[in-house]
């Protein structure tokens, strides 16, 4: 798998929702100026991603990595615990 992770696309957000078994929702957030005024802008995207562990909770910062599909909405994978929530 190390080969391959150079090719596969990696985000970092946090985790909102950990309802789900084996699946969390992650919020990235990214900032821009904006094209025209150049006032920083915050956009943010959910992913739902695969935690085969159910290591992740509410809070957390993870790294996701772009996967196969696994069911109708989740393409990514929980690589790492960046950092757990307080």
């Amino acid at each position: 798998m190390s080969g391959e992770s150079g090719r596969r696309k990696t985000l970092t957000g946090v985790v909102m929702s950990d309802v789900n078994d084996k699946t969390v929702v992650i919020k990235v957030e990214r900032r821009f100026p904006h094209p025209k005024y150049g006032k920083m802008v915050r956009k943010s995207k959910r992913f739902m991603a695969h935690d085969e562990n159910n290591s992740c909770s509410m809070g957390d910062t993870v790294r996701i990595i772009e996967s196969r599909p696994i069911s109708k909405l989740k393409r990514w994978r929980v690589s790492e615990i960046i950092e757990k929530a307080k």
